[in-house]
């Protein structure tokens, strides 16, 4: 079979494919019913082909932490002794973190379900939902809290401008920057764990989770202050937790459609776009019980439609990405990299439950990640090279091919004989 994605010098300066006189695949040799072949002696390792610039993003990620952590401790102690009763609002905070934390578990739970073919690495996510939780609160608290002193200090006392423009303008702008910018982070210096429009929700989800957690914090505090808090949690943590990762899903998309497409103007236009019109969901729910609170039941009916609605697009999406991962797999088979039985297993959104219970373990669950992520690279690779731009993603396939033949190997050590 010809190689499919074009003559042994790549057209973007990546490693030459090997010829046909050499073994095409390092590692062990195709399976047979028989058995599989003898392995191949271990090549040197090659290059990560974006190491410098995951490292540069980790940096950014850590000062970003370090400045967020500061931020927050900050507005804290603040909130706490400029209270009228300092002790009593130090306990309501506690209780407020209590009710803002232990249901995360089940919230967290849901995107980690619903990206079956390729979940993303559980550092990414825990990277994600720090930086909502620390960076984006904490600087989005700081320029909130600016605008509503500035504006206190030119409109006369009692007037309801302050607030109008902390709630309705200065938060869905820089809450929804903040929390964008850890997209922003995955799409450009984690390229690798990016591959389209579902990992810019996730990746969007956790972050928005970890933001509102932080936020509820404070929100339940005040509420216990002043005996409010069974209705302020039953509207923030139950009837509406997912407005902060529906707003920030918007940018995720954005940046999804930007990583799927070769298109230079969508790829500038599609993240900007859904930066918008986050902050407009966003300014929208804030501006009905600000201005309108008649209307506020009403409109917490449509949005819970909404919502119901969007996790059904992301299911969509999530099995247009399973038919991805077959369809750019499928020529590995005919290659003899990979069985129809390796395939099939790759491409069950259960595969990874089927490790976990059987004897393939963390290295089958392993190899299901590498053989996805080689297919979705090979995926992005031919969307590139039919627009003729250049991609990362063709760096990655030969490492990937690497990495899928050692971990068969591996599988081969300890199958049941």
């Amino acid at each position: 079979m010809n190689n499919p994605y074009g003559p042994p010098r790549g057209p973007y300066g990546h490693a030459p494919y090997p010829q046909q006189q050499q073994p095409r695949y390092p590692g062990p040799a195709p399976y047979t019913p028989q058995g599989y072949g003898a392995p191949q002696p271990p090549l040197p390792a090659e290059p990560d082909p974006d190491k410098r610039r995951r490292a540069v993003g980790l940096s950014l990620w850590i000062l970003g932490m370090v400045a967020g952590v500061v931020l927050n401790l900050l507005f804290q102690t603040a909130e706490i002794f400029l209270s009228k009763a300092p002790g009593r609002m130090f306990s309501a905070v506690l209780t407020g973190a209590l009710l803002a934390f232990v249901p995360l578990g089940f919230y967290l739970f849901v995107p980690m379900v619903l990206d079956r073919y390729d979940p993303e690495p559980w550092w990414c996510l825990a990277m994600a939902f720090l930086w909502g939780a620390v960076v984006a609160t904490g600087f989005a608290g700081m320029i909130n809290t600016g605008v509503h002193l500035v504006a206190a200090g030119i409109f006369p006392k009692g007037s309801a401008i302050p607030g109008f423009l902390t709630t309705v303008v200065s938060a869905p702008l820089s809450e929804e920057l903040f929390k964008g910018l850890a997209i922003l982070g995955f799409f450009y210096f984690l390229r690798r764990e990016f591959d389209g429009v579902v990992d810019g929700i996730i990746y969007a989800t956790f972050c928005a989770l970890g933001f509102a957690a932080v936020e509820n914090v404070s929100y339940y505090a005040r509420a216990d202050m002043a005996d409010q808090l069974g209705a302020t949690f039953f509207i923030r943590g139950v009837l509406a937790p997912w407005g902060h990762p529906l707003y920030t899903s918007m940018t995720g998309i954005g940046f999804g459609i930007a990583r799927e497409s070769s298109k230079t103007w969508v790829r500038w236009l599609a993240p900007i776009g859904g930066f918008f019109l986050g902050v407009f969901l966003h300014a929208l729910w804030n501006f009905v019980p600000t201005v309108i609170p008649d209307a506020f039941v009403i409109m917490l009916l449509f949005w819970l439609l909404f919502v119901a609605m969007f996790f059904c697009i992301i299911i969509a999406l999530v099995i247009r990405k399973g038919r991805t991962i077959r369809n750019f797999l499928r020529d590995e088979v005919l290659l003899g990299n990979l069985t129809k039985e390796e395939l099939e297993l790759v491409c069950s959104p259960v595969g990874r439950i089927q490790c976990t219970f059987s004897w393939r373990g963390a290295e089958g669950r392993a190899f299901i990640r590498a053989a996805s992520r080689l297919a979705l690279s090979k995926w992005h690779t031919a969307r590139a090279m039919k627009g003729q731009k250049r991609t990362i993603s063709a760096d990655f396939i030969g490492p990937l091919r690497r990495e899928v033949a050692t971990l068969r190997a591996a599988l081969r050590a300890k199958a049941p004989r």
